[in-house]
């Protein structure tokens, strides 16, 4: 298990290493970032000041050593458009991307279980039909398309339901919906899967001879076991919405990093966008670690590898 460990942790730890050598190196990809931030009609003094506030007179390895201990102090630096501290505008976007994403997984959670229960329970018939065809669609649909159609349907027409803000929670019910249907799919049949080994499995065929009711052998013996591999899955999700929200974010005008970052780029604010990839990338390997970690924990045959 400690192996496995070591191994999972090594792997983390190179995969945000490299994406931030890319995060860096952003600065410098559209040319001398001293001169793009003077502006045009910048004197070359004024342009060797900047160079010498900002440290971009300083060898390239140690630019990118300064910058990567501030970072993990939690100093981004200045937003080059909106002249404050990065980490300021982070804290104040982060929170609607993380209760976006958390409301996601949950709503994927909710759709996807019971419809890989109710298929398990009901092979090769129309109730697995249907759960299987709402996973295709799931795959099918782009989360922009099902988020326009939500909005079409619930804000415009029946104007139930608020499509652009987060002010009240209401807010986040069709973008959580949007960005969770994504996925359903890979969770329904992973739970299909997982439902149907565990119905024929010795131990079920053990509880259903003792007369136990069919609902106590599908919930505690059959999804009790069904679920823990999808949970672990969820994580890796979680990372994949917190990663993947800028196109909600901006259907459905939430200000979250999605967002941010969006806007960062039409703002070539390369700072901030250096912050927002390492951020993601350092949480993508967490929630992957824990993952992975937690597969391991459930089945004993991944901790010999």
């Amino acid at each position: 298990m400690l192996r496995l460990i070591l191994r999972r942790l090594t792997i983390s730890v190179l995969v945000v290493a490299v994406v931030s050598v890319i995060s860096f190196s952003l600065v410098y990809l559209s040319g001398d970032p001293a001169t793009a931030m003077a502006g045009e009609g910048a004197t070359q003094q004024d342009i060797e000041s900047i160079r010498a506030t900002y440290g971009f007179d300083r060898p390239l390895y140690a630019q990118y050593g300064s910058w990567l201990r501030n970072a993990f102090h939690g100093d981004f630096g200045r937003s080059y458009y909106l002249r404050e501290p990065v980490s300021t505008v982070l804290l104040q976007h982060f929170p609607i991307t993380a209760k976006l994403g958390l409301s996601a997984i949950v709503f994927a959670l909710l759709l996807a279980v019971p419809l890989g229960v109710a298929a398990a329970l009901r092979p090769n018939t129309l109730v697995d039909r249907i759960a299987l065809s709402i996973s295709v669609a799931g795959q099918a649909l782009p989360s922009f398309l099902v988020g326009l159609g939500l909005i079409y349907v619930f804000g415009v027409r029946l104007g139930w339901l608020p499509f652009s803000g987060t002010a009240s929670w209401r807010n986040f019910i069709m973008p959580s919906v949007s960005l969770g249907y994504y996925a359903t799919p890979v969770m329904m049949r992973l739970t299909r899967s997982g439902m149907l080994d565990a119905l024929q499995s010795d131990h079920v065929r053990t509880a259903r001879a003792y007369g136990l009711s069919s609902w106590r052998v599908v919930i505690k013996h059959s999804l009790r076991h069904a679920i823990l591999p999808v949970l672990a899955l969820s994580a890796v999700q979680l990372g994949f919405m917190l990663g993947g929200s800028i196109i909600i974010e901006t259907v459905f005008s939430m200000k979250g990093l999605g967002y941010l970052a969006w806007t960062s780029i039409q703002r070539s604010d390369l700072q901030v966008i250096q912050a927002i990839l390492l951020i993601i990338a350092l949480i993508y390997a967490l929630l992957t670690l824990l993952a992975d970690l937690l597969n391991a924990f459930l089945d004993p045959r991944l901790r010999e590898q």
